[in-house]
């Protein structure tokens, strides 16, 4: 049977997939390249079957062997995610297998959440690849969006047969993902569980670790950090170094689900090849269009990734500067030898004077709406905003820089230095970095959450809070400005009632944001 695979596989079998309708075994030929699909069954860790397609390139019929790319599954994504992308991999001489990562959709077994029988079903899903197609052995790759993702970073650490990994809006640190500055990411962690309820079974450690997450309850905190740390690439570093996959890692700078800092440090400890990407955007929204068949960067560059590693292809991907960054306003890519290159150029601004202000009120500063808001930034330009002038001081302490005389071009990672003083043991303050215009309008650069518990009230305390790491030019005759307030719906809050935090800039150890420039 003929058939255009993005169209009639892609449209007709998601109902199919998603209904159970689709067979074990099925194939389709392509009119226009002559690649083929077929829908499989393979037995992953424990027997546990997984939905999965092969797609191979035309004339495969096992008298040649051919480059192999395993593809995840993204976390309640069907299986037929990467069907256009394993086409236009194939097209190129790549035998592709994707699977539904267990406990999604047809997939047997409970939702692991990246733990070890994924990482076990990643190395069954090679083993079925090398002994059912004509896959190269020595040329295994693995790459996947998000889910796909920190499995495959996970995988690579555990099967030496990986020799190069594409891991696209990922995580290397589950625990700096949803629970940086030791604050619940509640949106983030809400929109995960229930995508995952929707589409999959969570098995009983995922059920356990999101209602401790979501209902606060510190008790666990120990045990929940472990699980998260067993789920991270970083915690098998030295494995991964060992083993020497060359690794791409690619993310969106307004990520919230994993945000961008995370994959940077892992990036800078790596020691194999390796390339870092950030573009505009939010979670996988860097690399969506591509899943749909249309021109995308990201795409692209794992693609070439591949061909030069895999295939041993001179595409002077291996000469270029290894870290690529696109600035959210606009213009082309930025290369750098490495991530701390990027904003080498660091200013502070001061934070002089003290501030108070309550606690339990949003001030109306925030970091906008998962999913929605770092969209429109990256294809809208049009980032969450605050009327400065109208921040209700009670409830917002407010700083702001001179107005610059020259285009001032944020790269890296803000850091806010200060000295906070509470009336209560526990609490949260979220740190927003705007671009204010002369019209006080301010538009979101970068923000971060920091929960402190175990604090004794009314005695001073230092606090380091890395802010989400970003590209963003503030226009000449702008400033920047520092707001913190305790409350944002991206966060789950631990502020008592009548709570109050003082922010003061002590002459022996003064307050400061220290901002990342670019230097020209």
């Amino acid at each position: 049977m003929r058939i255009p695979l993005a169209l009639a596989v892609s449209a007709a079998l998601v109902a199919g997939t998603a209904l159970g309708l689709a067979p074990a075994a099925h194939a389709a030929q392509t009119a226009d390249s002559g690649t083929t699909v077929r829908f499989v069954d393979i037995a992953g860790d424990g027997g546990t079957i997984l939905k999965a397609n092969v797609v191979s390139p035309a004339g495969a019929d096992g008298s040649a062997r051919h480059p192999v790319i395993v593809l995840p599954t993204s976390w309640a994504m069907p299986q037929i995610e990467y069907l256009v992308q394993a086409r236009n991999l194939a097209d190129s001489g790549y035998v592709v297998v994707s699977y539904n990562s267990r406990g999604f959709w047809q997939s047997g077994g409970e939702i692991e959440t990246a733990g070890p029988r994924d990482v076990a079903d990643a190395s069954k899903v090679i083993d079925w690849a090398l002994a059912n197609t004509p896959a190269d052995p020595d040329k295994v790759g693995m790459a996947g969006v998000s889910y796909g993702a920190g499995i495959s970073l996970l995988a690579s650490a555990h099967d030496k047969r990986i020799k190069a990994v594409a891991a696209l809006s990922g995580w290397a640190d589950l625990i700096e993902s949803i629970y940086s500055g030791r604050t619940q990411h509640l949106q983030a962690a809400a929109l995960l569980g229930g995508a995952g309820y929707l589409t999959g079974r969570p098995g009983p450690e995922l059920r356990q670790v999101l209602g401790d997450f979501l209902s606060s309850d510190l008790s666990r905190e120990d045990e929940m950090i472990a699980w998260g740390e067993k789920r991270s690439a970083v915690t098998y570093l030295d494995r991964i170094n060992a083993n020497g996959a060359a690794i791409m890692l690619g993310n969106a700078w307004g990520d919230t689900i994993f945000p961008p800092n995370q994959y940077a440090s892992f990036y800078e400890k790596l020691k194999g090849p390796k390339r870092l990407e950030f573009r505009p955007g939010d979670h996988a929204t860097a690399e969506g269009t591509g899943l749909l068949g249309l021109p995308n960067d990201t795409w692209t560059s794992a693609h070439r990734w591949f061909d030069h590693h895999l295939k041993g292809v001179a595409n002077g991907i291996d000469r270029e500067q290894p870290v690529q960054l696109t600035s959210r306003s606009g213009g082309g890519y930025e290369g750098y030898p490495d991530w701390k290159s990027v904003g080498a150029d660091q200013r502070r601004i001061a934070l002089g004077d003290s501030r108070k202000i309550w606690a339990n009120v949003d001030s109306g500063a925030n970091g906008g709406v998962v999913l929605l808001s770092n969209v429109l930034d990256q294809f809208l330009r049009t980032p969450p905003v605050a009327s400065i002038p109208l921040l209700p001081r009670a409830f917002a302490g407010v700083w702001q820089s001179e107005r610059y005389d020259d285009v001032q071009k944020v790269r890296g990672t803000p850091v806010l230095h200060t000295t906070v003083t509470s009336t209560e043991e526990s609490g949260t303050l979220v740190a927003y970095l705007y671009d204010v215009g002369p019209l006080g309008l301010g538009k979101l650069v970068s923000n971060a959450p920091y929960t402190f518990h175990g604090k004794t009230p009314g005695t001073p305390f230092s606090v380091d809070l890395e802010l989400f790491s970003t590209a963003y030019d503030v226009p000449a005759g702008h400033r920047l400005t520092l707001v913190v307030d305790t409350v944002d719906p991206l966060y789950i809050e631990h502020n008592p009632t009548g709570a109050q935090l003082t922010f003061s800039s002590p002459s022996a150890d003064p307050s400061y944001v220290s901002v990342p420039l670019r230097e020209e």
